[in-house]
């Protein structure tokens, strides 16, 4: 063997996201494009607001007056400023430049946390269904991911959550907009879940950090409202990226922002500064940050999206699918018309739809599809929908 063993183990049960999209690679290459139907990953097909392009070419128009040099690993301090100026009236908090730290995205910003916060066994609680990634980003420092259910329209279910935390859970990790549901917690349900973790961490004298990962908090429909996680629990931290709402996955950009009334605050932010070093990120990329200060508070245009949400929801209604009606993301998550998700993802293959079995989030019976594709893609696809779920259920 020339891989780690641990590695082995992990590619044999690895990403279903990914398998499908490779699949759907190589579908295309042997049917052409316009012939496969690829909902498998949510990779933004809009392109990102103008704002971007315009302070992209300022930026590097002022590229003669930099130095090349390193900056602090939390990232430039004008950049920090910059975002926390621009989240206070969002989380109706006081925030400034040092509860803020630049990473390689969400991902990153999720490790970097894990990383500062986790000893060998701690758990990480997270409600079903869930990205995958958590698993991965977890055991990556020791840490055990714990699951719960949700309820049945995947908002959250307390009661199990209670009843999961123990004297070994160190986070509770939330997700909303939530991939693959597209759900938004409301806000009675996040302060009674920051009522529910202050109490718990008195029981077992002990904080339990809540951490909330937002890439999705401005792909939101119907006038819908993320409420802000800092007013219902001090000892709280954002994730988050630009990824979604500026449509740069590619550019890994993104922040750790820390509630300012978070006990040991600058421990804190001292130990993701360590952890954003020593995991090899060392700092976000510099001509990403300096961008970050023109383009707070642009996004891409919401209602594209919405509309494809539309004509998605509308043409599996139609057919018979069951589903709850997606509040932000780009995903939707039907019901499999049969119990085996797994075998109704392969059927739907056979139609040249891609999509991903439920069973990769932790919730079988289910699949998702990610509608940011072209609008004739969802349309075309939809006789293989119907083709599909009419065999199925004769």
């Amino acid at each position: 063997m020339t891989i780690a063993k641990k590695i082995e183990k992990t590619l044999e049960k690895s990403s279903w996201i990914r398998k499908m999209f490779e699949q759907g690679t190589r579908l295309k290459a042997r049917y052409g494009d316009t012939n496969v139907f690829d909902f498998s990953i949510g990779n933004p097909n809009l392109y990102p607001p103008k704002e971007f392009q315009t302070a992209l070419e300022q930026v590097a128009a002022q590229q003669e007056d930099w130095i090349h040099g390193y900056m602090a690993n939390t990232g430039y301090p004008f950049v920090r400023q910059a975002i926390a100026e621009n989240i206070k009236q969002e989380q109706a908090a006081d925030l400034t430049k040092e509860d803020i730290v630049i990473t390689c995205g969400a991902a990153g910003g999720l490790n970097v946390i894990f990383k500062a916060l986790l000893n060998p066994g701690d758990e990480v609680l997270v409600t079903r269904p869930f990205f995958v990634e958590y698993n991965f980003y977890a055991d990556n420092h020791g840490g055990v991911l714990k699951t719960v259910s949700a309820k049945e329209d995947f908002t959250l279910n307390l009661k199990a959550i209670e009843k999961a935390i123990t004297e070994k859970t160190k986070i509770m990790l939330i997700n909303s907009p939530n991939n693959p549901t597209g759900q938004v917690y409301s806000k009675e349900s996040l302060e009674k879940l920051g009522k529910l973790l202050k109490e718990k961490g008195r029981e077992y004298n002990q904080i339990i950090y809540l951490v909330s990962d937002e890439p999705y908090r401005k792909i939101i429909f119907d006038d819908t409202h993320v409420p802000p996680i800092f007013p219902c629990y001090k000892n709280s931290i954002i994730a988050t990226s630009h990824s979604k709402d500026l449509s740069l996955p590619g550019e890994r950009i993104g922040y750790i922002a820390v509630n300012p009334t978070a006990e040991y605050r600058d421990k804190l932010i001292n130990a993701m500064s360590f952890t954003n070093r020593t995991l090899g990120f060392v700092n976000a990329p510099a001509l990403m940050q300096r961008i970050l200060p023109f383009i707070q508070g642009a996004r891409v245009n919401i209602n594209e999206y919405q509309q494809k949400r539309d004509i998605f929801c509308k043409g599996l209604k139609d057919i018979g699918y069951s589903f709850t009606k997606p509040c932000g993301a780009f995903y939707i998550f039907p019901k499999s018309p049969i119990k085996d998700d797994v075998k109704f993802v392969q059927a739907l293959q056979e139609e040249m739809i891609l999509a991903v079995p439920g069973s990769g989030f932790g919730q079988p019976q289910y699949f998702r599809l990610a509608f940011c594709v072209e609008d004739e893609t969802i349309k075309k696809s939809m006789s293989g929908f119907k083709k599909v779920y009419d065999k199925i259920i004769s």
